[in-house]
């Protein structure tokens, strides 16, 4: 099972598109308070559209909280700060979260120095902070699931018609 972890997101609509993400591929999304906004955030509903009765949605009053209450799990976290790519990481087949922090500061350097081996980094141009949340999350979910050979997930469409 795949789980993304947003650790106190402070953007409704990142939080919405992430949501969708999790409810397309099956992931179980968990959110970490304090939020930025009400689950209830007309632009949090907007952006997952019909989507949000689709997927599992787990709340944490803490980071210490989900730490506890998820202790020994195997948790990626996804930083500007880490030195190793995330597509370097064979990700098994079990259990796997995938914590991603504020929009505006990221996940606690405590947190990211405590587990060395498994902070991750999206490559990017070094002279800009970051990518949105919501696209590192998608970029994340679909290459752990294109390592895991995409289960449970159809991967060949089909026209409607057979004219170009």
């Amino acid at each position: 099972m795949l789980h993304i972890v947003l650790a106190e997101p402070r953007i409704p609509e990142n939080t919405g598109n992430i949501s969708r993400t999790c409810a397309v591929t099956g992931a179980v999304l968990h959110l970490i308070h304090p939020l930025g906004f009400q689950i209830t955030d007309k632009h949090l509903k907007r952006a997952g559209l019909d989507y949000w009765d689709k997927l599992t949605v787990l709340e944490y009053s803490s980071l210490d909280a989900f730490l506890e209450q998820h202790r020994g799990k195997l948790i990626y976290y996804f930083t500007t700060k880490a030195r190793k790519c995330y597509s370097e990481v064979s990700y098994p087949k079990e259990d796997v979260y995938l914590m991603f922090g504020r929009e505006d500061a990221g996940l606690p350097e405590t947190l990211l120095s405590a587990h060395p081996e498994t902070a991750v980094r999206i490559p990017m141009r070094p002279t800009l902070r970051s990518l949105n949340l919501s696209n590192s999350v998608a970029i994340a979910v679909y290459e752990v699931l294109r390592q895991w050979g995409f289960p449970d997930m159809s991967t060949e469409g089909q026209l409607t018609t057979t004219e170009w």
